[in-house]
């Protein structure tokens, strides 16, 4: 992971990410995204996969975090072959459709039985509509400006969807979405279940009960400051992406 913080703004029809220890902010169309990322033992790849995207028009940024099961330079292609799979859909509007041929491909180029949880966000700026699509994750947090209070995000009670099952185990999984109406100052938490396992206090592991517990006790006022904060209370080499 790199000492240097770095802000960036993503170019349209531009993919970035990958598996490789970060910590970076990037500013896209009415959206501001903090990376964080440490792979176990602070090697240089870890089975963390993150990547941003944004639209032809620049309309439509579009997130994925995934964890794929074990580690390795097996990870690091599979890493690879998600970039190709958000390039190919860049311009794809339908969440929940980009998630299933997501999953169909990683069941067709996955030869090692790996599978991996999967968040997907897709964020229209002009309607300010977060949609959310999650495959096998753990549920993200949601902090709401007007209440100051964050809450777990139940993305299993999605609509029209067949289970929240990770990626790589069946070939045809029906995902739904939940659509989320952002405003001014509120902010999404999404992590990899390495901070769930992280140790706190007497060494307990965190949990996301844990987890909410922490958020909602730190000051949200200052954004940009949250994660540093937030990792600053753990301990241990777990790895973990946020």
């Amino acid at each position: 992971m790199s000492d240097k913080k770095v802000v960036e703004s993503l170019r349209c029809m531009e993919v970035w990410g990958g598996n490789r220890g970060i910590e970076q902010s990037f500013e896209l169309p009415g959206l501001d995204v903090w990376l964080y990322s440490r792979p176990i033992g602070n090697a240089d790849n870890g089975g963390d996969v993150y990547y941003l995207s944004s639209c032809a028009s620049g309309r439509i940024s579009r997130l994925l975090l995934a964890d794929v099961s074990g580690h390795g330079p097996e990870v690091s292609q599979l890493a690879i072959k998600f970039r190709e799979l958000m390039r190919r859909n860049i311009n794809t509007i339908s969440q929940a459709g980009f998630v299933g041929s997501m999953n169909q491909e990683f069941v067709g180029f996955n030869q090692e039985s790996r599978f991996a949880t999967a968040l997907v966000g897709t964020f229209f700026s002009s309607t300010r509509i977060l949609q959310l699509c999650t495959a096998g994750h753990p549920q993200p947090l949601l902090f709401r400006a007007k209440t100051s209070h964050w809450e777990i995000v139940d993305l299993n009670a999605a609509p029209a969807s067949t289970g929240n099952i990770p990626l790589g185990i069946l070939n045809e999984v029906d995902y739904g979405q939940s659509e989320l109406p952002l405003e001014a100052g509120d902010m999404l938490l999404a992590y990899t279940d390495g901070i769930m396992e992280a140790r706190v206090g007497e060494g307990e592991i965190l949990g996301s009960n844990g987890l909410l517990q922490l958020v909602n006790s730190l000051d949200a006022t200052k954004p940009g400051e949250l994660l540093s904060t937030l990792i600053a209370h753990f301990s241990g080499d777990g790895e973990g992406t946020h």
